[in-house]
């Protein structure tokens, strides 16, 4: 399966509002840290500014266990249809597939619901490889994480 693309995808209800959540991710990312310690240890800006298309940040956190980093692209902040895109430049994801875009927010509201999408675009390494579902999971367990730190 290497070089076939692949899509995984997940949506969180975020009873916190989503227009919270998406101002977090896009303008103020650094804070993650104090709000998801156990799961993001730092947000470096690396170039440009947080919240605006084509700056680049390097995350620091911890996956299944492992401290690890990835360097990301801002590639597209939508304020009105509340989507956010990270292109993966660099990190320890990058050792497992070739490309990523990670689609961290879509906010949209559904019968007075707020939810939140999640998209895992990607490809893999070596057909062998295992599909990123533990990153998936770190980003529906942090998703709970913010609303509970929201509301506490």
């Amino acid at each position: 399966m290497a070089g076939l693309p692949c899509k995984l995808i997940a949506q969180v209800a975020f009873k916190a509002g989503g227009d919270v959540f998406h101002r977090l991710i896009s303008r103020t990312p650094y804070h993650l840290s104090n709000v998801t310690p156990a799961k993001i240890q730092a947000c470096n800006l690396q170039q440009g500014d947080y919240g605006t298309n084509g700056s680049v940040i390097e995350w620091k956190y911890t996956l299944d266990g492992k401290e690890q980093t990835a360097k990301q692209l801002l590639q597209d902040i939508d304020e009105v249809k509340k989507t956010i895109s990270f292109k993966m430049l660099g990190g320890d994801l990058l050792e497992t597939y070739k490309n990523m875009l990670i689609t961290t927010i879509h906010v949209e509201t559904k019968g007075g619901v707020d939810f939140i999408t999640l998209t895992l675009d990607y490809e893999m390494l070596k057909p062998d490889n295992p599909h990123p579902l533990s990153l998936l999971g770190f980003f529906i367990e942090f998703t709970n994480e913010v609303e509970t730190h929201i509301f506490g």
